[in-house]
């Protein structure tokens, strides 16, 4: 699941929380909400830390040749 269906989630579960005032046998739908708001939370939450670590870069080793006319400045083409 990703960031939008956890936020999704969160979405749903305060509309059925705070939003609505259903009442239906058997179920309570403030309860429901609860539970949807928190399980987002919770992916939300593993969401990011997941994406932190993937975000971790380990340098590279990179070899940088330079000439001697990029050094000292451009040479050549127009009005050289």
């Amino acid at each position: 699941m990703g960031l939008g269906g956890c936020i999704i989630l969160i979405a749903v579960g305060a509309i059925l929380t705070f939003a609505t005032d259903w009442h239906m046998q058997g179920v309570n739908l403030d309860l429901v909400g609860v539970i949807l708001m928190i399980v987002g939370l919770i992916g939300v939450v593993t969401f990011s830390s997941m994406a932190k670590r993937r975000r971790v870069v380990i340098p590279g080793q990179t070899t940088v040749v330079e000439d001697d006319e990029t050094r000292s400045g451009y040479r050549g083409g127009y009005g050289a």
